[in-house]
């Protein structure tokens, strides 16, 4: 029976963001279906106005979810009993639109949707342009972290470290994000004395910190 060793190795790796990613949420009840998918469209078009007018092309906004569903109300009748009567259709879409990292056009933006008359609810997230670049390099530390440590298992063992037989990855996916800022709604009211059109943004993003581990069989002799 052939030997072997298993080990599994721990990648870690620290990313500074270099995009921004703007998940934006609409939503609003209408007791007509017809008008509520009207407004949808018109809340949909006058976002993507908003950052037409900043460079932006309109098609850089992407839709996430759509969704509308039917809306009730409970209520008691005249015998205190609960019951539900239909209050209408509610319509939710959520949006992402992504950009370099800067806070000077994010303060743009931001400015731009306060005074946008659709008041989206929206967060703000940093991530990284190519991820792809960034998983591969999380791989190749935790490959590298395995083989170091079967070194030493098998140094301190007595045996001697033979070839791969084989590599056990999970395939998991990796969300290269990081949140400074929590969920805002941007209302007019708010910011009705701004002297400028665009607000001073100074975020600072932290590092993404993430981490992977892959499960590495060896031969041993």
């Amino acid at each position: 029976m052939e030997r072997t060793l298993k080990v599994t190795g721990k990648g870690r790796l620290l990313v500074k963001p270099d995009r921004i990613r703007l998940c934006l949420t609409c939503e609003d009840t209408c007791r007509e279906y017809d008008r509520v998918l009207k407004m949808s469209g018109e809340t949909t078009e006058a976002l993507k106005d908003v950052f037409e007018s900043l460079g932006f092309d309109r098609k850089q906004l992407k839709t996430l979810h759509f969704n509308i569903e039917t809306v009730y109300e409970s209520y008691q009748d005249s015998s205190n009993a609960w019951k539900r009567r239909f209050d209408g259709y509610k319509y939710v879409h959520r949006m992402k639109i992504e950009f370099d990292a800067d806070n000077g056009l994010l303060g743009k933006v931001l400015y731009a949707l306060s005074h946008c008359p659709a008041e989206p609810e929206f967060t703000i997230e940093y991530t990284v342009a190519d991820p792809e670049k960034c998983k591969n390099e999380l791989l190749a530390k935790a490959v590298r972290d395995s083989g170091e440590k079967a070194a030493v298992l098998a140094d301190a063992a007595g045996v001697k470290l033979g070839d791969i037989v084989a590599i056990d990855y999970s395939w998991g996916e990796i969300d290269f994000v990081t949140r400074p800022v929590n969920e805002l709604m941007m209302k007019r009211t708010e910011i009705a004395c701004a002297p400028a059109r665009a607000y001073n943004i100074d975020i600072e993003a932290d590092d993404i910190d993430v981490s992977d581990t892959v499960t590495v069989v060896w031969k041993i002799g």
